[in-house]
């Protein structure tokens, strides 16, 4: 459940294979901005979506009620969703990329302390779940007060689907309401906010019954009643379950316009600096730790589109691709800083803008600057993955969906070359990685590599070796160019 859309999947639970998808609306779903800077949308929108999708796919793949098996839902994270006692939204969801709490975030971290804060919340309140409802509380104490439960957006869904309110770990943590060093609700935010306890649901594990469908939405979505939901996850988790990445030192990652690099640690660690999120993973346990930290980087595909729209709006991206692999390692000294969208959270919420540098009329063409923008986004993710060594994961392995940048054999020859990982592409699906997180809180699948056996690998990349001291050589550069901007 995006904010663009809402995608559902139907798997095979013997073949591992999609049989059906659908997403709904076919254009992108509107987000309201009331005001500058704000971000909403109606839940109902979200469970009307979800219904269209799920009756698509019931019908393409000729499943009755009963064939459905387990349910399972990945979400956007971060939402703020509130409900009165009659489990009816109070107001629509202040969604993950509304930023009018960021005040309240950062008056509670100054206020509580950076220590106490990031040794037990693992982050900075910034502009997550527990802000979004301080908002609500100063600006619209009318619909505070009526407030029985609040819940992320895949928490509306299930309860939308069972009629009752319960959450998970994984999810209290990423809305900074868990504390990981007592294990417990984060009751000095609480208290510091002046939240009640009661507004929290009941928490359920991950991969479980977490409830059953109720006849009233088995009435509504041609559902049997009974039929379980066995799994929730927020997209991003969601997405490593997808290329399941579980293990301390496994890395998901992304490039689309934004980009995403989602590392796996088994130790409750932090970064001072708070330019990485911290969460608990989907498999994370009271006796296990794994934790899934989030590194976002918003200058990725959406530069190499400006490049492409600007200076080689003639060729196709696999032409430009093409140009990019006839320069050299390094571009003959050509390196640009790709954080020409807004400011990054891993540079300390700086707005430093995308630069060109190095760059000689003489000798330089578009074939550099095309690949020194695809090896600057290459370098913006390994200065983030340094960030998450420097907190102790060891990264051997990156594991991403074959689209995207990833498409591009440059890309993933100089993340590879760079970093020293081996790159492994699949062809996966959030939608489909719910759907076989449902199958392991059933119990359908004994496990995840059971339920991920069928995972298609596409290709696998290693280090190239022989031009290691080339790449690092470029990286250096570049880095040293970044640091003297910041």
């Amino acid at each position: 459940m995006g904010s663009s859309s809402v995608k559902a999947s139907l798997v095979n639970a013997d073949s591992g294979k999609c049989v059906a998808t659908a997403f709904y609306p076919e254009k992108e779903a509107p987000i309201m901005a009331v005001k500058a800077g704000w971000a909403e949308q109606d839940p109902q929108m979200w469970w009307d979506n979800a219904k269209l999708a799920l009756r698509k796919i019931m019908a393409d793949a000729g499943a009755t009620a009963e064939d459905i098996k387990a349910i399972g839902i990945s979400y956007q994270m971060h939402g703020l969703v509130c409900v009165d006692k009659n489990l009816k939204a109070l107001r629509p969801s202040i969604i993950w990329c509304d930023s009018r709490a960021v005040p309240y975030g950062e008056k509670a971290f100054k206020e509580l302390g950076s220590e106490q804060c990031l040794s037990h919340l693992l982050n900075s309140p910034g502009n997550f779940t527990a802000a979004k409802l301080a908002w609500v509380k100063e600006n619209e104490p009318e619909v505070f007060e009526k407030i029985y439960k609040i819940m992320l957006p895949g928490d509306y869904i299930a309860m939308r689907l069972s009629g009752v309110a319960n959450t998970t770990v994984s999810g209290l943590s990423e809305g900074m309401f868990w504390d990981f060093k007592n294990n417990r609700v984060a009751d000095f935010l609480m208290k510091y906010y002046g939240f009640d306890d009661s507004l929290i649901s009941d928490i359920v594990p991950t991969f479980s019954v977490q409830s059953e469908v109720c006849a009233e939405a088995a009435a509504e979505l041609g559902l049997k009643a009974g039929t379980p939901i066995t799994y929730r996850g927020g997209d991003q988790p969601n997405n490593a379950l997808s290329l399941n990445v579980l293990n301390p030192g496994e890395i998901a990652a992304t490039a689309g316009t934004s980009g995403v690099v989602y590392g796996v640690l088994g130790d409750v660690n932090y970064d001072p600096k708070s330019r990485v999120n911290t969460f608990a993973h989907v498999n994370h346990t009271a006796e296990q730790t794994r934790l899934g930290v989030l590194l976002c980087v918003n200058g990725t595909g959406i530069l190499n589109a400006w490049v492409h729209r600007n200076i080689t709006p003639d060729i196709s991206y696999a032409e430009m691709n093409d140009l990019a692999a006839s320069v050299p390692i390094g571009s003959e000294g050509v390196t640009i800083v790709p954080f020409g969208n807004g400011a990054e959270r891993l540079l300390e919420n700086k707005e430093i803008g995308c630069s060109v540098n190095g760059l000689s009329f003489n000798k330089h063409n578009k074939a550099h600057l095309v690949r020194a923008a695809q090896e600057g986004i290459v370098f913006s993710f390994c200065y983030g993955m340094e960030i998450m060594q420097q907190m102790g994961m060891d990264i051997q392995k990156i594991h991403a969906g074959k689209a995207n940048m990833f498409l591009s054999p440059l890309f993933r020859n100089t993340l590879a070359g760079v970093s020293g990982a081996t790159i492994e592409l699949y062809d996966t699906d959030g939608s489909v990685g719910a759907a076989k997180g449902a199958g392991i809180g059933a119990g359908i699948y004994k496990d995840n590599n059971e339920a991920f056996a069928t995972l298609d690998k596409l290709e696998v990349i290693e280090p190239d070796a022989a031009h290691r001291a080339e790449y690092l050589a470029a990286y250096a550069r570049w880095k040293a160019v970044l640091e003297e901007r910041i």
